[in-house]
């Protein structure tokens, strides 16, 4: 027997030990398996207890502009994946939000972040009770039901602010917190409920309109020491905090922001600026006694202030020097319950939308790398921290990429073509064409009818399948444009054949119009102050304005709202303050739908000068004039009124439209004889016409669910493109190019296909567009009707868009009927 015949025997195990020893063997398997899953492989779904980030590790998140950007886009620029990343939410919920929330975690997931809800009442605070509570928690756990990481829901944030509508109002704000919260914990394991304030420098703000009265239940939690008043001596904190049982994670809403609201002015942060805003800011320690004192985690939601046209510091100097400041007061042992530090990546304009505003960290790549460099040699922590979602890549939905967006250029193409060649090549398409023997041109009038029905869905704001067709559906171009194009056109036609004999009398009679329409102006500005007084009707949607840009108390994203009547109110004081009244009569106050009636006023006043001129045959004199005036208000952004429509309609540059305008219908004759000699000319219009349209539709916003996007160009370079060139405040050039050749190119149309035009649309759009100014202001009143009806509210596709049936059908009965036409201008 050998050796090794020898050493088998000996070793040979019986079954007992065998079954022993491969149990062994499996366990320890088991166990080398599972420590090497927990080494390689990213946490799994997290739950409420384990999302507490060990001291000095805070997580990095960040909020996008989820319309424009997206979360692979945000972590290739910085060269780090936040370990966060949030997004608003509407309570209650909306249906018509799904897509888009759907697409936000799925995105999250990809990156194996957390996700946070920034919770945005669009009811009162009072109507969030338990009920309706339960119902948005509901909703939640169904949309993240299939989430992997942690779910964080931080509910009105800013309550302390005056420019958020849930704003300083304590107990209800607390009441509903505390609904919410509950609503939430019923399952366990839920959602993180943030309690969130602004910092309190400069408390109580503006004060809102909405703040409690003195005297008042409410009025008592303002006036945390008692002194019978609320004001920079009370707690900008305590009267809103909702009790440590209904809070898991505090948070502060703080931004280096040098500007007070005012002026822009990019400076550099100054040493130690964030740890005072954290311990002494307003007198309290915010830090110290919402965060250590009650043993919650902390999280802290900031970016810096840079305006590109202000001067002063760099961009680098700025945002690196916060970012800096930002990652070393996080990490440091003086703030170690910090958590999270929440990037607010957008950007916005000022409420007068003079200077355009980055908060972006990763907008310039100078302050990318600084900022990747600053994490790569921190505790901050980032992404993935959870289970990496199983897809590669996301893909918005409705949204077209490769051979199918391509395919509808080349649908374009082929509709161009149809359009020159049909009435060319088919005998019966000749009768079509526009043949209207009177003086009124009622291809113009359609074309009026169908810019006061954008303007008019635009303004209604309710989700619809009608802002599929308005919302720069036909290319860079809004109803606003149109409007004011037409309104100079309209004058020219109707005045510029009397001026040059009867000069006093075209001006008598425009200085009488524009006097009857600044009256109206005024009784709509007062009538809509007075009407916000009774208790019993929501004025919100005319008497405030939703902003992406910064108010009085500094920055604040999307969703910031602006009090177009704050101080109008001291007209009930005795004495009245005296710069109350010239702002009423400069029209500084009332509803942003109605503003451009004071742009209109002052051009007519202006418009018989140009009129004079163009009668003389100064035409290229005028247009240069309006060019040059146009090209200074771009560059320079002066207003020349401190009246309200200078915020969104800027005289110097808006002038443009209205004085081109002019000029046209002075000339329309002579214009409309040179293009149709030039078929050439009015084909290639129509062709960069639809060029836009094909480029419009590329925009990354989406209207609604039902709304499709042609993904031809990456989103950040169709940002770039659009600020560069299609901007709507100052009219960026290609706007204004756009808002002409579409013109042209639908002149055009209507005069090759009127008839069947007139048939399908012209019943409707034609008596509209002979009383826009009548329309316009009837508008108004709708809306005030249309915010006190809650169903339309809730953004239901559907239903809002049979509503808008409604109302664009009322408003054509009351023109058919002519409902006071004898006192409303038409």
């Amino acid at each position: 027997m050998s050796m090794r015949t020898s050493a088998r025997r000996r070793t040979k195990p019986s079954v007992q030990s065998f079954r022993a020893g491969a149990s062994r063997v499996w366990t320890f398997l088991a166990v080398v398996l599972l420590a090497a899953c927990a080494v390689v492989l990213p946490a799994g779904a997290a739950s409420a207890a384990d999302l507490n980030p060990d001291e000095g590790k805070p997580l990095l998140g960040a909020v996008l502009e989820w319309g424009e950007d997206s979360a692979a886009g945000f972590a290739e620029r910085l060269g780090a994946s936040p370990a966060a990343y949030g997004h608003d939410l509407a309570l209650p919920y909306r249906p018509s939000e799904q897509n888009n929330l759907r697409g936000f975690l799925e995105q999250a997931s990809l990156q194996g972040s957390h996700a946070m809800f920034t919770v945005k009442p669009t009811v009162p605070l009072d109507q969030i009770d338990d009920a309706a509570a339960a119902s948005f928690a509901g909703e939640v756990r169904r949309l993240t039901s299939g989430f992997t990481g942690q779910v964080l829901i931080r509910f009105a944030p800013d309550m302390n602010a005056s420019w958020v509508e849930w704003g300083q109002q304590p107990g209800a704000y607390r009441n509903a917190f505390r609904a919410v919260s509950a609503a939430f914990k019923t399952s366990g394991g839920g959602p993180l409920m943030v309690w969130e304030p602004y910092l309190g420098k400069d408390y109580p703000f503006a004060r809102s309109r909405n703040a409690p009265a003195p005297g008042s239940e409410g009025f008592a939690l303002l006036d945390t020491n008692d002194d019978g008043t609320w004001d920079g001596a009370d707690s900008a904190y305590e009267p809103y905090y909702p009790g440590d049982d209904a809070v898991d994670w505090v948070g502060l809403t703080a931004f280096h922001d040098d500007t007070a609201g005012g002026a822009a002015v990019n400076t550099v942060p100054r040493a130690g600026e964030l740890q005072e805003m954290l311990t002494a800011s307003g007198g309290e320690n915010f830090y110290r006694d919402y965060s250590a004192g009650r043993s919650k985690p902390f999280m802290l939601q900031t970016a810096a202030f840079y305006s590109p046209a202000a001067g002063g510091a760099s961009e680098v100097d700025v945002k690196a020097g916060w970012f800096d400041q930002v990652v070393g007061a996080a990490t440091s042992t003086n703030f170690p319950k910090t958590a999270m530090v929440v990037w607010d990546e957008r950007t916005s304009t000022r409420d007068t939308g003079v200077a355009s505003i980055s908060w972006l960290l990763t907008g310039n790549s100078t302050v990318a790398a600084a900022a990747h460099a600053r994490l790569k040699d921190s505790s901050m922590v980032t992404g993935p921290v959870t289970e990496v979602g199983v897809g590669g890549s996301y893909e918005r939905a409705n949204t077209l990429t490769g051979a199918a967006a391509w395919t509808v250029g080349a649908a374009l193409i082929l509709l161009l073509v149809a359009l020159w060649q049909i009435p060319r090549r088919v005998n019966a398409a000749t009768a079509w064409g526009y043949g209207d023997p009177s003086k009124r041109d009622s291809r113009v009038d359609l074309l009026r009818g169908m810019a006061i029905v954008f303007v008019v869905v635009n303004h209604l704001g309710m989700t619809s399948l009608f802002q599929l067709l308005t919302q720069e559906a036909v290319g860079f171009v809004s109803g606003a444009e149109l409007f004011v194009l037409f309104s100079g056109l309209v004058v020219g036609m109707v005045y510029g054949p009397r001026v040059r004999e009867d000069f006093g009398t075209v001006l008598d009679l425009t200085s009488r119009r524009a006097g009857k329409l600044y009256l109206t102006a005024l009784v709509v500005l007062v009538g809509v102050f007075l009407m916000s007084l009774l208790p019993i009707f929501r004025t919100e949607a005319l008497t405030t304005f939703v902003d992406q840009g910064t108010g009085g108390a500094g920055h604040q994203g999307a969703g910031r709202t602006y009090d177009l009547y704050a101080g109008m109110e001291s007209l009930f004081q005795f004495p009245v303050p005296p710069q109350v009244l010239p702002a009423v009569l400069l029209l500084q106050f009332g509803p942003w739908q109605f503003n451009v009636m004071g742009l209109y006023v002052v051009l007519l006043l202006v418009s018989p000068v140009v009129l004079a001129a163009l009668s003389r045959g100064k035409a290229v004199w005028v247009l240069a004039a309006t060019l040059g005036l146009y090209a200074v208000g771009s560059i320079t952004r002066f207003r020349l009124l401190p009246s309200q429509f200078e915020d969104s309609f800027p005289l110097l540059v808006w002038q443009v439209l209205f004085v081109i305008g002019l000029v046209a219908g002075y000339h329309r004759r002579t214009i409309v004889a040179w293009l149709s000699a030039r078929t050439w000319l009015v084909v290639a219009c129509t062709a960069v016409a639809l060029l836009f349209a094909f480029l419009s539709w590329g925009n990354p916003y989406l209207a609604n669910g039902f709304d499709v996007r042609l993904a031809l160009i990456p989103d950040t370079a169709y940002r770039v493109m659009y600020d560069a060139l299609f901007a709507r405040t100052y009219l960026a050039p290609g706007r204004l190019l756009n808002v002409l050749i579409l013109v042209v190119a639908a002149y055009a149309l209507l005069t090759a296909y009127w008839k069947p035009i007139e048939r399908v649309l012209g019943w409707f759009l034609i008596p509209l567009g002979r009383a826009t100014l009548y329309v316009f202001i009837m508008h108004v009143v709708l809306i005030a009707v249309v915010a006190n009806i809650p169903a339309l509210q809730q953004e239901n596709v559907l239903l809002n868009t049979a509503a808008y049936a409604v109302v664009l059908g009322l408003l054509w009965a009351m023109v058919r009927t002519k409902f006071l036409f004898k006192i409303i201008p038409t």
